[in-house]
């Protein structure tokens, strides 16, 4: 690289790590800021489920399709227009007066998100062209990617004590602001001569499918699973989804290729991380609400009493990287699931007077298993995806684990209103007996993934390309290959 060339990926660089840092630090550091939402607005449980849902829905449904996009409009122009919602939606978050308000800035927050996450990785991959200056940007990209992650709840607790819950969101605003003000001069345009079209009827039908399945499952532990109006959401989103997979059968430009999950490993690995986001919020989500619903805590003493589970996650995801690309992820993603799984049922004995030091080894526990898991997860869909898709592969990887993401807090959130609706089941009491059935459900999720793995992943070393050291020719499709909210 010359010295310009040098200077102009060190720009796209910093750019491309800004805008993922806000996108994954949105998703977790919510958590720490649902109970004081909702003693400022009001609100019920299902309403701080939608603060979380209507982040995560539209960027899981619209993740591919932004990809698309990117090749046929240019990344450049993607990725900025992601940034310029993502400004907007946090500036109307930060400003919301009402709980409806917030969540409609959460849905514009996901709209940008979406198109941030699949555009920042693609400019990366089409301005480093050369294969060790491209694995170390990629590298260092992940690497901020993981710490937003993990300093999300932290971070929320200082803004909250500090400032206010409206600090959280508001906070983007001159982020995205001094990450447009670099990136609009100076980052460099790419696109795809070959991409394909956009598959609208696709997309229509899925994020169609998707709200209804989550509207209904939301709702119904307010209005009950035989409320008609329950019926006909989870009725159309049966039909929309089926409608859905019968499009992309037929159709010559598929939204999501189907015949992608005939390979054993690719589908087993999609299947893992959906469950894996499945448990991510059941721990984040139901643990913020036990420390500061139940135990009164505030929101930076709340963020302090995650970090073992985010740190957890944080420090086990590299070495169990390399432990899967030297001898398959099979391994890593089974030790990972048994150590969740004795996590959460361990977390299932927590009382309302427990102290912090009979939990926050069983919190490390489960943040050690979902650690174990997440990068092999990500190794074993690129190792298993034909080179001319990496970027497909990348973006399918990130769509289950946000669907599974976005179900957890659906269906975990209407069991625990269900259990605690009553007004002789409400109190601590009754409100911790809910969260230990989300984590025998959760426990029953990693049981799963690690059944799944056993039975159907490969042993040994993948064959295949490595996430960051061989990724697809700039012509294709790239969207992160790693992180979650």
């Amino acid at each position: 690289m010359n010295t310009t060339s040098r200077r102009t990926g060190l720009l796209t660089l910093l750019v491309t790590s800004l805008g993922s840092f806000m996108v994954l630090l949105d998703g977790s550091i919510i958590f720490v800021a649902l109970h004081e939402i909702q003693k400022d607005l009001g609100g019920e449980l299902s309403q701080l489920q939608w603060t979380v849902d209507a982040y995560t829905l539209p960027f899981a449904a619209l993740m591919l399709t932004a990809g698309t996009l990117g090749d046929r409009l240019g990344r450049k122009k993607v990725f900025l227009t992601g940034l310029v919602l993502f400004v907007l939606g946090s500036a109307l978050c930060g400003f919301a007066p009402s709980v409806g308000l917030l969540i409609l800035g959460r849905v514009v927050q996901g709209l940008g998100a979406g198109a941030i996450s699949t555009g920042s990785l693609s400019l990366l991959v089409s301005t480093f062209t050369d294969p060790p200056g491209r694995a170390k940007a990629i590298g260092i990209w992940t690497a901020v990617s993981g710490v937003s992650i993990a300093l999300g709840p932290l971070l929320g607790g200082i803004l909250i004590e500090s400032f206010n819950w409206q600090a959280i969101f508001l906070l983007n605003v001159p982020i995205g602001i001094i990450a447009l003000l670099l990136g609009v001069p100076r980052l460099i345009d790419s696109k795809n001569p070959a991409a394909r079209n956009v598959d609208l009827p696709g997309q229509v039908l899925a994020a169609g499918g998707l709200f209804c399945l989550v509207l209904g499952l939301i709702e119904a532990g307010r209005d009950g699973w035989t409320s008609p109006t329950i019926l006909a959401l989870l009725g159309g989103a049966v039909v929309l989804l089926g409608g859905f997979l019968a499009v992309e059968l037929r159709s010559k430009e598929p939204l999501l290729p189907l015949e992608l999950f005939r390979n054993r490993t690719f589908a087993t690995a999609c299947l893992i991380a959906s469950l894996l986001g499945f448990v991510i919020v059941g721990v984040m989500f139901f643990m913020a609400q036990y420390f500061q619903a139940v135990q009164q805590h505030d929101a930076l003493a709340t963020g302090l009493r995650l970090l073992p589970l985010t740190l957890g996650i944080f420090f086990l995801s590299p070495p169990a990287s390399r432990i899967a690309g030297k001898a398959g992820p099979r391994i890593p993603i089974m030790v990972g699931a048994l150590l969740s799984t004795l996590g959460f049922f361990l977390l299932s004995t927590i009382e309302p007077t427990s102290g912090f030091g009979s939990v926050w080894w069983k919190l490390a526990l489960v943040g050690i298993g979902i650690g174990c898991m997440f990068a092999p997860l990500t190794l074993a869909v690129m190792a298993s995806t034909p080179p001319q898709r990496a970027g497909l592969g990348s973006s399918m990887i990130n769509t289950t684990r946000i669907t599974g993401f976005t179900a957890g807090a659906a269906v975990l959130g209407t069991i625990v209103v269900s259990r605690t609706d009553d007004s002789t089941a409400r109190g601590p009491a009754a409100m911790v007996d809910a969260f230990h059935t989300v984590f025998y459900i959760c426990a029953g999720a990693t049981i799963l993934a690690f059944v799944v793995a056993a039975a159907t992943m490969v042993r040994g070393r993948l064959p295949g390309p490595v996430p960051g050291t061989a990724p697809a020719a700039p012509g294709t499709n790239h969207a992160a290959a790693t992180g979650t909210p």
